[in-house]
């Protein structure tokens, strides 16, 4: 008896090319489920979890009223939505808010500039120093937050029921 026929059949009734199929569609199934592989990104591999403090400066925030802005949910010991590099990260905790005066460099007569408040009534602007507080992943890069890194320069935004503007980070603390 023949193994394979004239037609490269086996026993006459199998295809040698379909053999070659089914072998390697055994082999790619028994790769995927058995030997899967690393799950996880690269940079959650040994790090250190630690709670950060991060300062964001937002400059010339269009709004009318300011206080309505604070009495709306955005508050000390709060949350507030965070979105880094056009990334969501979710809820992160409020620590403080310091609304920065508005002022204006003025010339004086002896050539030297001096800073006064800003005496313009019908001004629609705040400045905002914010500090917030989450817990990152340390890298040797540094902090991580919701799989971006955080330093200073970084525009994030800020994102709430009745608000959504940008501010910048101007520092980044790791605490112990």
């Amino acid at each position: 008896m023949k193994f394979f026929d004239s037609q490269g059949r086996l026993f006459g009734k199998l295809s040698i090319l379909d053999l070659g199929a089914a072998l390697v569609i055994v082999l790619v199934l028994v790769g995927i489920f058995f030997f899967p592989g690393t799950s996880g990104s690269v940079a959650q591999v040994g790090v250190t979890t630690k709670p950060v403090e991060v300062d964001l400066v937002v400059r010339g925030l269009n709004v009318r009223d300011p206080q309505q802005l604070f009495d709306k949910g955005f508050k000390k010991g709060g949350e507030t939505n965070i979105i880094i590099r056009n990334q969501p990260h979710g809820q992160i905790d409020i620590k403080s808010i310091q609304q920065l005066p508005r002022t204006l460099l003025v010339p004086q007569p002896d050539g030297s500039l001096k800073e006064l408040s800003d005496p313009r009534a019908n001004q629609f602007s705040t400045d905002m120093l914010l500090t917030l507080s989450d817990k990152a992943q340390i890298t040797k890069d540094g902090p991580v937050i919701g799989n971006s890194k955080l330093k200073i320069g970084t525009p994030v935004e800020l994102e709430g029921f009745n608000y959504n503007f940008n501010a910048t980070v101007i520092d980044v603390r790791i605490l112990d």
